[in-house]
């Protein structure tokens, strides 16, 4: 137990419990935090409510609502019943899994002959995973299983999916208002003529860390190598100067994204979407993930969800600049407002 406390410690940021602790008082409030790890805490209202959270997870959502939102294929069953343009795709289980469940049909070669009536690329991910870990886009069988082995390793459920293009956005949504967009671009470095791959991404890190943003790019990341060698690189290879090259295909903060605020250009239509599905989905705040073939700032044209999420943590978010630190803070003060209701 204690060595599994501290893997979440290490991964999970206690960014949420400092941030309340910190702008509680403005309402009246107070955050008593569990003082060993940092990552649950108690909100004492001064009505004398309380509500908890642990690691970003409010007590705000319904419990059946946010559970069917962790499960990415319960979830786009629902979205799509209810009209929302969801992604095609088919899950897949672990060998374990599936025997246990009475379905060892649906398993890695099942996967790869679904993959093919698709059509190759795909992208591949775990069921109920979150920070874009294990996603990965696979383009040949070998691939294609590899991916689904690292995922088994910690998801019994996989879910393999129809590649869609266009720009990635998250909107946020408490209580019926968008209070955050962003868009999220995938983990990218430019060439300054002269620097390795790798190199670019040593001074990626430093850079995060000296504006105190938390996130770990894992040079070793198979993904990465996998991405580099369809566009003919390695971690040795030395783009000219200016030239962008992208070391991801998902774009999670997490996995060292970058992000650009368009909570003030976000079109009308794609605001009424974004709240209306997180109603639709029993939520009161919701991360609702979007990828758009166009600009988010015009009528929606093509878009299909990519998913919801019931806790959406702002901490890669809050880390990426002042401004952003400063959304965060405004963001979670409405957060403790709602909770009191």
């Amino acid at each position: 137990m204690k060595g599994a406390k501290t893997m979440k410690k290490k991964l999970v940021s206690p960014l949420l419990g400092q941030v309340l602790s910190r702008i509680a008082h403005k309402i009246g409030a107070e955050v008593v935090l569990e003082p060993k790890w940092k990552i649950v805490g108690q909100i004492v209202f001064k009505s004398g409510r309380k509500r908890y959270f642990r690691y970003s997870s409010l007590d705000l959502n319904p419990l059946g609502a946010s559970d069917i939102a962790k499960d990415k294929d319960y979830a786009n069953f629902f979205m799509k019943r209810m009209g929302y343009p969801t992604i095609v795709g088919k899950t897949f289980f672990s060998d374990q899994w599936g025997k246990a469940i009475g379905s060892r049909g649906r398993n890695i070669d099942a996967a790869y002959r679904y993959a093919r009536r698709l059509g190759f690329p795909v992208i591949v991910k775990p069921n109920s995973g979150s920070q874009g870990s294990g996603v990965a886009l696979v383009q040949t069988k070998e691939e294609l299983r590899r991916a689904l082995r690292a995922i088994f390793k910690s998801d019994r459920v996989a879910l393999v999916q129809r590649v869609v293009k266009g720009k990635d956005y998250r909107l946020v949504v408490l209580d019926g208002k968008i209070i955050s967009a962003y868009e999220r671009i995938p983990l990218s470095v430019a060439g300054d003529g002269h620097s390795s791959i790798g190199a670019l991404l040593r001074r990626k890190q430093r850079q995060f860390i000296a504006a105190s943003r938390d996130t770990q790019i894992k040079t070793d990341d198979p993904r990465i190598a996998e991405k580099l060698g369809r566009q003919g690189m390695s971690m040795a290879s030395r783009p000219a100067k200016g030239e962008r090259v992208y070391l991801l295909d998902n774009a999670n903060l997490s996995t060292g994204g970058d992000s650009i605020d368009v909570t003030d250009t976000v079109h009308p239509l794609f605001k009424r979407v974004a709240i209306r599905l997180t109603k639709d989905m029993g939520l009161r705040l919701c991360g609702v993930d979007l990828m758009i073939e166009g600009d988010i700032g015009r009528a929606p044209g093509k878009y299909w969800v990519l998913e919801v999420n019931a806790a959406p943590g702002l901490d890669h978010y809050a880390q990426t600049g002042k401004k952003q630190e400063q959304i965060v803070e405004d963001l979670y003060l409405k957060v403790l407002k709602s909770m009191d209701r």
